[in-house]
């Protein structure tokens, strides 16, 4: 093994099953949904996807949803399951629950909140997180990954929100152009972590099917 691979971990960045507000398109941070039966289902099959790969270790966040996910690819693959509340979904305070029209729906005030919210990485929903303050926790903890897990291949189980944070990281892209990236439900994404981050795939939904994929079934 290279010491340059030594210096390195693989995450595996998986994006939990679905669950019933994620078909809904709303804003679902805090909240604690378990999976639909449609979720379970892309669960197993993202463990047997990762089954056949030397994973060390299973990270997740505490969420209901992503420990769901998490215990589907723990049963495929044998490796134990860590819970980190670095990976948690950012918090959308008082938006939990609705979707954007709804939220503009509100009025000018939160009209504004919202427009700025999308365009300012460190400005936060009313009581919320900030995709700044997302990205330095789920940065933390892959450098201590890093330094613990160095040439392993670990599995990530986390959110939107985190799993977009990391990958702006890695492309050194500027936080809110992550807006412009789309994780589909129990998609994976790849990235090997070291000197010089690289990002091996993303938004893979292969294991699911090509047809299912949100976007495919959805309108323009």
């Amino acid at each position: 093994m290279s010491n340059a691979h030594e210096r390195s971990v693989r995450f595996f960045l998986v994006r939990h099953g679905e669950t019933a507000q994620n078909t809904q398109m709303r804003y679902v941070g805090f909240r604690d949904e378990s999976l639909t039966s449609n979720g379970k289902r892309q669960a197993r099959r993202t463990a047997i996807a990762l089954s056949t790969l030397p994973i060390r270790m299973i990270f997740s966040s505490p969420l209901r949803r992503t420990v769901d996910t998490a215990i589907h690819i723990q049963a495929a693959c044998g490796a134990e399951i860590r819970v980190d509340s670095r990976l948690t979904e950012g918090s959308f305070g008082a938006w939990e629950g609705l979707t954007r029209a709804e939220v503009l729906a509100l009025g000018n005030r939160d009209a504004e909140l919202l427009a700025r919210w999308e365009s300012d990485p460190a400005s936060a929903p009313p009581g919320g997180e900030s995709i700044v303050s997302i990205q330095k926790r789920v940065i933390s903890l892959m450098d201590e990954l890093r330094r613990d897990f160095s040439g392993s291949s670990v599995v990530i189980v986390s959110h939107v929100g985190p799993i977009k944070a990391l990958l702006a990281t890695v492309l050194e892209m500027p936080l809110q152009s992550s807006r412009r990236l789309f994780l589909d439900p129990c998609t994976i994404s790849v990235v090997e972590w070291g000197t010089r981050p690289l990002l091996r795939l993303f938004n893979s939904h292969a294991h699911l099917g090509w047809s299912s994929a949100r976007w495919m079934t959805s309108d323009f």
